[in-house]
């Protein structure tokens, strides 16, 4: 099944699946040494709303974001209050980037709840890009697997797990 019905969350198998990438998310970052902070909360299912239910500033929230380039699929890491720039990025890119259709967030991200873009681009074979003006030493929180949890990582952390390419993404929302 390429995307799960919205049904199926809640249900054993979506623990299950729930389950199966929680452990491949918490065991890289185990085995890389990562100090870490997983937080549980209500369902969120945009990045701002998890900052609200995290009781932090969107600027400390990482939102990945799934987008096809000129070479293939990538992921971008911005703030949660801002959005990525295709325009500017295609520039520097050299061709055009597009975000991701449902349909292609769902075949990269299989081991994922339905609309979840964990922000560990390698695990998944992808290029990881990272907004320029966040700085190395800021703990962002990111979603991890589901829509009720994040984990929360130093960004210097997050940069030598990912070795992102740093890019200016953003423009204001």
């Amino acid at each position: 099944m390429d995307i799960p019905p919205l049904y199926l969350l809640g249900t054993k198998q979506a623990y299950f699946r729930h389950c199966e990438v929680h452990m491949r998310i918490a065991d890289f970052l185990t085995d890389q040494r990562v100090s870490c902070e997983y937080l549980p909360h209500p369902p969120a299912f945009t990045a701002q709303k998890r900052a609200k239910y995290l009781h932090v500033s969107g600027e400390r929230v990482g939102k990945s974001v799934l987008l096809v380039g000129p070479t293939g699929p990538l992921l971008a890491v911005v703030p949660a209050t801002h959005q990525v720039d295709l325009e500017s990025l295609g520039m520097a890119l050299g061709g055009p980037v597009r975000l991701a259709t449902c349909r292609e967030l769902s075949e990269v991200f299989r081991d994922c709840e339905w609309g979840v873009a964990p922000p560990f681009g390698r695990l998944y074979g992808l290029e990881t890009l990272l907004e320029a003006s966040i700085s190395p030493d800021v703990w962002l929180a990111f979603e991890t697997h589901s829509h009720m949890e994040a984990v929360r990582i130093r960004c210097g952390d997050f940069e030598r797990l990912e070795r992102p390419r740093r890019l200016r993404l953003i423009r204001a929302v």
